[in-house]
């Protein structure tokens, strides 16, 4: 059981908090994993509604914080899409902020962190590239098969183009999920070493503690670090969305 509590990798285990019947087939049991991607929605829903309760025309401390990140995230989407992003902005909205308060969350002592689950990333990166497709269609018709043929080429190297565009498109999900769970899981894999590593020194005395010295000035830092990643994975994958849907809807560009 030790080695379990000391293994970096444990905390990405998903294991089942409260066991419930099944229903229809399905197993309702919910895990880890689940509670704290719930725990995300509600601080989300909950945490934007008593920021912007009032909605009082000179905004107050806590509505400040909620429109700056509306301005933020209306900034990039208008800066990518133009004004045609207005249509997609509370899906980006939506994504930027759950990433962002999944990541958060993942950082508070004995929590879990959902987005260092590849499943769950994955999810994000099909829903987001399910979105592009429908806008794609609903925008250009048949037109959006564009994208995978650039204008301008001599006909015989669509031979080639087309295929590798086709790929390159296909692998967009799984590009944006394996980003934002590779960079999660290895932040917190660090932790959690540094973490063990002073434990295991303040142990051994006074000569331990004094050892400790360095991988807890790492570790700190490591934590600092490890914030600003949880806003810029946030901001990546939002960014790489709306230049996707940007794509969509412009796909002979």
């Amino acid at each position: 059981m030790a080695l379990l509590e000391t293994d970096p990798m444990h905390q990405f285990v998903v294991q089942p908090v409260l066991e419930l019947p099944t229903l229809f087939g399905i197993d309702l049991t919910i895990t880890n994993s689940a509670l704290f991607m719930i725990l995300t929605t509600l601080v989300t829903s909950f945490g934007l509604i008593l920021l912007t309760g009032r909605g009082a025309m000179v905004p107050t401390r806590s509505q400040s914080i909620a429109e700056i990140l509306y301005g933020f995230v209306a900034d990039m989407v208008r800066s990518i899409m133009g004004e045609e992003g207005r249509a997609v902005f509370p899906y980006v909205f939506t994504l930027f902020i759950f990433i962002l308060v999944a990541n958060l969350l993942g950082m508070l002592p004995g929590s879990y962190t959902v987005t260092s689950q590849l499943v769950v990333t994955l999810a994000l990166g099909l829903t987001s590239i399910a979105l592009v497709v429908i806008t794609g269609f609903i925008k250009n018709g048949f037109g959006f098969l564009k994208l995978f043929a650039p204008a301008g080429l001599p006909p015989v190297m669509y031979i080639l183009i087309v295929p590798i565009e086709f790929i390159s498109f296909l692998s967009r999900p799984f590009s944006l999920a394996i980003r934002l769970f590779a960079n999660m899981m290895a932040g917190h894999t660090l932790l959690k070493l540094f973490g063990g590593f002073v434990l295991s020194l303040s142990s051994l005395g006074a000569i331990g503690i004094a050892g400790a010295v360095l991988p807890m000035a790492v570790a700190t830092a490591v934590t600092a670090l490890e914030l600003v990643i949880a806003f810029l994975q946030a901001y990546v994958f939002a960014v790489l969305t709306c230049i996707y849907l940007n794509d969509a809807l412009h796909p002979s560009h």
